[in-house]
């Protein structure tokens, strides 16, 4: 049996040998998971985020609903002082109503290009600019509930020209060894999912530009 998969089908074939008469014959079936919309409804419109309730049809054919936060994204960016020396900020998250230690990232504009927003956000929460850029890709934060793609970065060849957060923003930024923070990642003292999916990812890289 082979499995052909894109983004919303899956096909499976079966090939049967028939040995009495010597031939091969093949059945494909077609699996399809997409849920399609009846209606979409704002519940919420903050600054933020956009709150949808959907009503959808199932790829099965059962009516049901959706609520999905709609999220212009972000940039997140792994950005290397030396080859074992990664920066990490600290800041005060609301929701969690603690400090949370991460890699530098922000939020997109609506329409704005990943590209353009990343040395900006680097700049602004650690003072420094990058000569070398590499994109790592992206990840769907919570595909679940939310649209929110981050789009990873590996940024080289430091130079600091000062840092100048957002009015409001109160963000500290701190030099670690990575041997150090794959330890704070194994025993729990990080937990910011965005830190670890982009080390993950620059890792994987060999944290090359």
């Amino acid at each position: 049996m082979t499995l052909i998969q894109d983004k919303r089908l899956c096909y499976y074939s079966i090939f049967n040998y028939n040995c009495q008469q010597n031939y091969f014959s093949c059945y494909t079936f077609v699996m399809n998971f997409e849920e399609k919309t009846l209606k979409s409804e704002v519940v919420f419109k903050g600054k933020v985020v956009t709150v949808l309730r959907d009503d959808i049809i199932t790829a099965d054919g059962h009516n049901g609903f959706r609520e999905v936060v709609v999220h212009n994204g972000g940039v997140v960016i792994v950005a290397l002082k030396d080859k074992d020396t990664v920066l990490l900020v600290k800041q005060y998250r609301y929701p969690l109503k603690d400090t949370n230690l991460e890699l530098p990232a922000g939020k997109l504009e609506i329409g704005e290009n990943p590209d353009l927003a990343a040395p900006r956000e680097l700049e602004e929460e650690t003072g420094y600019q990058a000569k070398i850029w590499k994109s790592l890709g992206y990840i769907n934060t919570t595909p679940g509930i939310c649209t929110e793609k981050l789009y990873l970065y590996l940024a080289k060849d430091l130079t600091f020209v000062g840092d100048h957060p957002d009015e409001g923003e109160v963000i500290k930024c701190y030099e670690y060894k990575l041997s150090e923070v794959h330890k704070m990642i194994l025993n729990g003292e990080i937990n910011d999912s965005k830190t670890i999916c982009a080390l993950n990812r620059a890792f994987c890289k060999g944290f090359e530009a």
